[in-house]
């Protein structure tokens, strides 16, 4: 669903960063990531130019306040919405953030 996933290291270095940095984005939701086979793994279409898309951040708290896990966050960051069109996350990664939250807002209420 997601396409590639990054280990912390390869996110890091993607970020042009370190592996505490990137653990640090991701505890404080300004980045995501998901245990696969027990490790923590970003979805790479999260990273773009060296940075978080932008809008990311405010997404994630959008969707967690709506009660939204992790697992469902990258679902529905990755699910084709007509609406958009495309998912939300290529509407972030194409500067269509407002668009996005405004979902992820509806959502929440």
């Amino acid at each position: 669903m997601a396409g590639e996933w990054l280990a912390l290291e390869e996110a890091a270095r993607r970020l042009e960063t370190t592996p505490n940095r990137t653990k640090q984005l991701i505890s404080e939701r300004k980045l995501l990531a998901i245990r696969r086979d027990g490790n923590p793994m970003v979805p790479a279409a999260f990273i773009k130019d060296g940075q978080v898309i932008k809008g990311l951040s405010g997404t994630l708290t959008l969707l967690s306040d709506a009660g939204f896990d992790e697992g469902e966050t990258v679902r529905w960051l990755f699910t084709a919405d007509d609406t958009l069109p495309g998912t939300p996350v290529e509407a972030l990664a194409e500067n269509r953030g407002t668009e996005v939250r405004r979902r992820a807002q509806a959502m929440a209420f």
